[in-house]
């Protein structure tokens, strides 16, 4: 079974961008590179969350970003 994304499914493409950004500060342990003003968006949207002074990745911060990678491959094949 084929899944057609929607536009209407993405996230705007700052948005996006922002968000992988964020996720990669954070895989590579530089939480302080994230803008203060993206922090906020992304903890009011409960994509990221504190945690004991630490920035996490919640579960639906995680299904966002696999969406946005998925959106992102898509675009690339469709390129191609």
């Amino acid at each position: 079974m084929t899944i057609k994304h929607s536009p209407m499914n993405r996230i705007e493409q700052p948005l996006q961008d922002a968000l992988l950004s964020a996720v990669d500060a954070l895989a590579r342990r530089r939480a302080c590179d994230i803008p203060e003003s993206t922090i906020d968006r992304l903890v009011a949207l409960g994509w990221l969350r504190w945690s004991a002074g630490s920035l996490r990745l919640t579960a639906t911060g995680e299904t966002t970003v696999m969406k946005a990678q998925a959106a992102m491959l898509d675009d690339e094949r469709l390129a191609a």
